[in-house]
């Protein structure tokens, strides 16, 4: 009678092989679904941070325009200089399409965002110095790609 519960307290204390495929199933279905919102949520903040940088150098661009009496500088690095308006040019991210870059490319022919631009296209700042320009002493970033809403870069 000892022999019996003895045996019946060893199986109750385990799990069987199908419990255990069961849990490791449900697992590999939890991560399956979690893996690919953790990668989206990743790709949302680096575009968040262009987007914040790109805002960045536009509020450089007008603090500049004010002080300079209604001249913008040559380039972006000239916002830079003594570290008054940006202590560096801030990088561009464009997941997964490009690398982070703070390249810039100085616009020069018309036309402005969404037209045939200067440069690469590979996601870098672009920037209008053609003072004769409409769209004089813009930014944008220089990528026809769509960001995670559907809205091409060169719209922003």
């Amino acid at each position: 009678m000892n022999e019996t519960k003895a045996v019946k307290g060893a199986r109750a204390s385990g799990f069987t092989l199908i419990e255990l495929m069961i849990v490791v199933a449900i697992i590999g279905i939890l991560a399956a679904i979690a893996i690919p919102k953790f990668a989206n949520l990743i790709r949302q903040s680096q575009e968040g941070a262009t987007k914040g940088n790109l805002s960045g150098i536009r509020s450089a661009l007008s603090i500049y325009y004010g002080d300079n009496t209604g001249v913008y500088p040559t380039d972006l690095p000239g916002l830079t200089v003594n570290g008054k308006y940006l202590s560096v040019i801030p990088n561009s991210t464009i997941p997964p399409y490009h690398t982070a870059t703070s390249l810039d490319v100085n616009q020069t022919a018309g036309g402005g965002p969404g037209a045939a631009s200067e440069g690469s296209g590979a996601g870098e700042w672009l920037y209008d110095s053609l003072s004769t320009d409409g769209n004089y002493g813009g930014v944008w970033v220089n990528c026809t790609h769509t960001d995670t809403h559907g809205t091409t870069w060169t719209t922003y």
